[in-house]
């Protein structure tokens, strides 16, 4: 009985040490999860309780250009964070932080009795650490969006309260882009939660162990800039993209007017347009260039039809209606070439007629018109294509000039036009190259589908004969490009309605140099009357500069 006794004694020793054993390698294990998995959470946690935290780097990753040059989170300001309590009535902190910024003393009091706890004001000589006082914190703080919000229309913007993506990349890539923290400017506090004017404050770069991405686009800084400044020079309203056509990539995305991303409020109840990216989002008339889609289907569908000559008097009737020729006295007998150079209304009605309007349409589906090319633009229109009862009987007139129902995106012009200078191929257009870490390594790459023949390679090539006739002896003239390598286009110009007013827009689409083109750049005018006249000035400026830039 004893023996038993012992048995059992010890078989609940042992019990009780195999438990204590474990309770023990669970606590370490709970211990090394605090202090080595959840260390930086769990001591963010702490330094918040007894410090007041301020944003001084956005809790966003960087939108990269293709180059991996930021096009975000690269406006970075040496702040002054001014303790309101200390400053307020204290005339020697007033003139330290006047004769360190752009403000005068009376200006810098306005602003402290106007400001909460924090006062932040950018500094424009920083002082010696010798000279930096009590109750004034220094340090960069960096901005989201660039002063001169480059690409503004393309990154969009985010919404501040929940650091959430409005529109553009900021919005289809926010799950990506997003993090809970940047980097920070700790302020110590009292037991009453107020900031202590003469106490601690520590820098914390939270981006480091951050989980956002990056986002790297196609676009090349350096094009988007020159394609800007000219805009701006030009002050005009409208659209500017530039795209490779070896690849498809757009290089160059403009839509004005431009807005300031951190200041959407005092644009929201503009007329303006200002907020909507005019290469994707708005849809214009084609005009004269939607002959090129007409010429197209009729080279398809007959390629003597190059051989052929037409009669202008001026004006061609359908039933009872009557459509002006751009030249009212007629252009009298006239090749194809010529009426194609010249934009003559009356020999593309003739020739729409002969082919049809089915047809026509078909081949501004195969161009990639009525549809969304690039799939990263969620606000991007589809534009659209006359069908059914309005393409029969006197619809011809207007579809041959690209008129009435058609409505065409800036995106999609660039298309058509990249499809004829690859001889007919059709090439996915991309704006976004990959995801990258902060230090640019690939963590997804977005391929694009395979390249395919939509039009054949003989009818391009007779229109890129007709393109280059327009910029040598026909609309284009005035394009004067022939000292670095010349360049083919067409031009156009469309009625529309612009708030709710009547307007003329200019349009221009080509490429160039001629031979072994290397860029496709669209223009398009609001109330540029004449393509001409508004439009081939800005392409022949931002041609002219990318070329001196790559010399």
């Amino acid at each position: 009985m004893t023996r038993f006794r012992e048995n059992i004694v010890k078989g609940r020793l042992s019990k009780l040490a195999y438990i204590s054993f474990f309770l023990f390698i669970m606590l370490i294990v709970r211990l090394s999860w605090i202090q080595i998995v959840k260390n930086d959470e769990y001591g963010k946690a702490a330094l918040r309780q007894r410090t007041r935290e301020i944003e001084i780097y956005p809790s966003r990753g960087v939108i990269y250009d293709r180059n991996l040059i930021p096009l975000t989170n690269r406006y970075r300001v040496p702040t002054m964070f001014i303790f309101k309590d200390y400053a307020v009535n204290n005339d020697d902190t007033i003139k330290y932080i006047s004769e360190h910024t752009s403000f005068s003393g009376k200006e810098v009091k306005k602003i402290i009795n106007a400001s909460s706890e924090i006062v932040e004001i950018p500094v424009s000589k920083l002082p010696s650490k010798s000279e930096q006082i009590k109750g004034v914190v220094i340090a960069d703080k960096t901005y989201r969006y660039d002063k001169n919000n480059i690409l503004a229309h393309v990154i969009g913007y985010t919404k501040k309260s929940d650091n959430t993506g409005v529109s553009g990349i900021e919005r289809v890539f926010d799950d990506e882009l997003r993090t809970e923290d940047g980097g920070s400017l700790y302020l110590e506090l009292d037991n009453k939660k107020r900031v202590i004017p003469g106490g601690g404050f520590s820098y914390v770069d939270n981006m480091k162990n951050a989980k956002a991405s990056c986002v790297k686009l196609t676009i090349d800084y350096y094009i988007q800039d020159i394609a800007e400044k000219v805009m701006n020079s030009e002050g005009k309203n409208g659209a500017v993209i530039v795209s490779d056509i070896k690849t498809g990539d757009i290089l160059a995305m403009v839509s004005r007017p431009n807005f300031e991303q951190d200041d959407i409020d005092s644009y929201l109840e503009n007329d303006d347009m200002a907020l909507y990216n005019k290469a994707v989002q708005v849809s214009y008339p084609p005009g004269s260039l939607f002959k090129i889609v007409v010429l197209l289907a009729a080279l398809e569908d007959d390629p003597s039809i190059a051989n052929e000559t037409f009669y202008c008097n001026g004006y061609e009737q359908i039933d009872d209606v009557i459509i002006k020729c751009s030249k009212q006295e007629g252009h009298g007998l006239i090749s194809t070439k010529q009426a194609f150079a010249k934009s003559c209304n009356s020999t593309f009605i003739q020739i729409g007629k002969k082919i049809g309007s089915k047809k026509i349409i078909d081949m501004a589906k195969k161009l990639g018109f009525g549809e969304k090319l690039i799939v990263t633009f969620l606000e991007e229109v589809n534009g659209n294509l006359p069908e059914g009862q309005e393409i029969l009987g006197p619809a011809i007139g207007n579809i041959s000039i690209g008129q009435g129902n058609i409505e065409v995106t800036p995106i999609q012009i660039t298309n058509m036009m990249m499809i004829i200078a690859n001889d007919g191929v059709r090439k996915d257009l991309s704006i976004v190259d990959s995801i990258v870490t902060e230090d640019g390594y690939t963590v997804k790459q977005f391929r694009k589908e395979n390249a395919h023949q939509v039009v054949s390679r003989e009818s391009c090539r007779i229109l890129q004969e007709y393109l280059r006739e327009v910029v040598v002896n026909g609309t284009a003239k005035n394009l004067n490009l022939e000292d670095i390598g010349g360049a083919c286009g067409k031009t156009g110009s469309a009625q529309a309605v612009l708030n709710k007013k009547e307007a003329i827009h200019g349009w221009f689409t080509g490429y160039y140099p001629e031979k072994n083109p290397k860029y496709v750049i669209t223009v398009l005018v609001e109330q540029g009357y004449s393509g001409s006249k508004s439009a081939v000035p800005i392409f022949e400026k931002i041609a002219r500069e990318i070329f001196e830039k790559n010399r």
